[in-house]
């Protein structure tokens, strides 16, 4: 079992704590001290990490993003977090459909 932890900024005035563990090659586990983390919701510290993102992480381990990312192939996160950003995606080409229907709508009530 491996673990990587990082401070990360956020709205609390001391960082938050991330911590990865990578339990086998097909599961990794990620926890996060922010509140919604410690609720194990949807955390964007845990997320920004996973995507690389090393702008909020303030310890001095940055370099170590690229390992947790490193073990994201074929485990069960990688599975989620791919239909995750699909249904972001079709979510996106909906939102954009609807704007252009309610465009159309206010057009043909003109008329």
């Amino acid at each position: 079992m491996e673990e990587i932890a990082f401070e990360v900024r956020g709205s609390a005035p001391e960082p938050y704590v991330v911590v990865f563990v990578r339990r086998s090659q097909t599961n990794i586990s990620a926890y996060c001290s922010c509140p919604a983390g410690e609720q194990g919701q949807y955390c964007k510290h845990r997320f920004a990490i996973l995507d690389g993102i090393a702008t909020g992480v303030v310890s001095l381990n940055v370099a170590e993003i690229e390992i947790v990312q490193s073990w994201l192939t074929g485990t069960d996160v990688e599975r989620v977090l791919l239909k995750m950003r699909s249904l972001e995606k079709d979510a996106a080409r909906i939102k954009n459909q609807l704007s252009s229907a309610k465009k159309e709508l206010a057009r043909a009530m003109r008329d």
